[in-house]
């Protein structure tokens, strides 16, 4: 008896490089499975990464662990992704990548899922690769590395940054977990910081690199210095550095809604590239 392969399965490092293949086919749009993927995820966290393939071709995938992200899933894909993780709901806090894939994954499974704590359906995908000095826009000098012995001064901003854009706090009483995630960032070089008299200011993340891109992400500056025109020359410094020393392309999603990010984000060089959108769940 004949035994075919069936469509979905999850990945393992034998797969690594037709995943990034498929990966690279739109960076900015996959470049948080992409880093997961150079990373290593494929050997240290098996099961992670599902594939559907077509005549034993890899065709589409998606990231499945604390998130669900899609890569190219067209019709067929989503429909066989969506039954092979519909039973790892309690998991899974949010979906999240191109707004036609998100949609066609929420329509599969949130009536299983469901109720979303809140759908952002439009969150512009955003993308440059000329420095802003190049444009004639200044960066912040003061716009540098988070050292390792700064996780503690990072943290409270990180803790806002988050509360702020997701509605409730990243840890529920011991930190320990959460700070560990900071502190992986900043051994990393991927938090950029203006800090002064013992606080955090200004703090930016680049979350992933991968196929050529870095996503910047967990952008924050202190309230009270807020609405004073400030912004602008620190996303230079922090989209300049990722430009000279991480990657060829800086991207980055922001909600539609939020126009001053994206007035400065335009002055910066960014243009839009596609859409993501966001089920928190």
């Amino acid at each position: 008896m004949l035994r075919t392969q069936a469509p979905v399965r999850a990945l393992g490092p034998t797969d690594r490089d037709e995943a990034l293949a498929l990966c690279a086919r739109d960076p900015a749009a996959n470049c948080f499975v992409a880093a997961r993927i150079e990373e290593g995820a494929l050997l240290s966290m098996p099961g992670s990464l599902i594939g559907y393939h077509v005549d034993g071709q890899l065709q589409s995938l998606a990231w499945a662990a604390a998130n669900l992200v899609p890569v190219e899933c067209d019709e067929p894909a989503l429909d066989a992704i969506a039954q092979r993780v519909r039973r790892w709901r309690r998991q899974c806090a949010s979906i999240f990548g191109p707004t036609e894939q998100v949609a066609g994954l929420w329509a599969r499974l949130g009536p299983s899922w469901g109720p979303a704590r809140t759908i952002r359906q439009v969150q512009p995908v955003l993308s440059v690769e000329v420095p802003p000095e190049a444009l004639g826009v200044t960066e912040d000098p003061l716009v540098r590395r988070a050292r390792l012995d700064e996780v503690d001064l990072v943290l409270p901003a990180a803790t806002a940054m988050f509360t702020d854009e997701i509605g409730y706090p990243p840890y529920v009483g011991s930190v320990a977990a959460y700070r560990s995630v900071i502190a992986g960032l900043i051994r990393a070089g991927h938090t950029l910081v203006w800090t002064e008299g013992g606080a955090t200011l200004f703090k930016a993340d680049i979350g992933s690199v991968g196929v050529g891109a870095a996503q910047i992400q967990g952008v924050w500056l202190t309230p009270a210095l807020r609405g004073q025109g400030l912004a602008r020359a620190l996303m230079a410094a922090v989209t300049g550095i990722v430009l000279r020393e991480v990657a060829q392309q800086a991207t980055l999603y922001v909600n539609d809604f939020n126009h001053a990010a994206r007035a400065t984000y335009a002055a910066l060089g960014y243009r839009q590239v596609g859409t993501f959108s966001t089920v928190l769940l």
